[in-house]
């Protein structure tokens, strides 16, 4: 596991989706429950519905629209809301995320929650996990105009809460938004070693990977 230099970082930022919140959530939405009502509203059939679907998720993939309901219900002819709803009892923190993430706010640290996750998305998850006490902040790049792969989002997040890259720890499990972070200086950074729980462990790359929240308050 890695090792953090805590007395090095005034500010931690927390992704929601895969690094908080157990990404089988989303996982499951997006490729099952939503391909399958999709097909149903649709009178279509459930091979037919992941080919009109698949085109539209890759021309999408890593956009601000991606992360949009509003796009995505006008896109389908669809209430995407209301989809996720259907789906909602999946909604699930990780193991011992809460113990982090009070024990990081105990010390000191500035602790903000950063996600691409459109407001309607944050706001259904917060509703069945409480996360909310333990951030100073809670953004959404939609606040912003530009997605967490983005340079724009990074220079729009120091303008508004001015904070230190270098003196700030990073944990994203989606890797080219730990690297648009990484180009704009971020000092620490950390991937997620299995943000879905049902989808076993994967590659981070170049990047130390975080496996067990309890792990990293060593030092702290």
């Amino acid at each position: 596991m890695p090792s953090i230099a805590w007395r090095d970082i005034d500010t931690v930022l927390l992704d929601m989706d895969g690094t908080l919140l157990d990404l089988h959530y989303d996982n499951h939405f997006w490729l099952e429950h939503l391909p399958q009502r999709y097909a149903e509203l649709h009178g279509i059939s459930r091979a037919m519905a992941e080919m009109e679907l698949q085109p539209l998720f890759e021309k999408n993939a890593g956009k601000l629209s991606w992360y949009c309901l509003d796009f995505w219900s006008a896109e389908l002819k669809l209430s995407v809301r209301e989809l996720k709803l259907e789906t909602a009892d999946l909604i699930a923190l990780r193991p011992d995320a809460d113990t982090f993430l009070a024990a990081i706010k105990q010390a000191g640290k500035r602790v903000i929650l950063i996600t691409n996750a459109h407001r309607d998305s944050l706001s259904l998850k917060l509703e069945r996990v409480e996360l909310a006490p333990y951030f100073e902040r809670l953004i959404s790049s939609h606040d912003y105009g530009f997605p967490k792969e983005s340079p724009q989002f990074w220079s729009a997040l120091k303008d508004d809460i001015g904070f230190e890259p270098a003196r700030s720890l990073f944990i994203d499990d989606t890797l080219s938004i730990l690297r648009s972070a990484r180009d704009f200086g971020v000092g620490h950074l950390l991937a997620v070693r299995e943000p879905d729980s049902r989808a076993g462990p994967k590659d981070t790359q170049e990047f130390e990977a975080l496996e067990d929240y309890r792990s990293l308050l060593e030092g702290l």
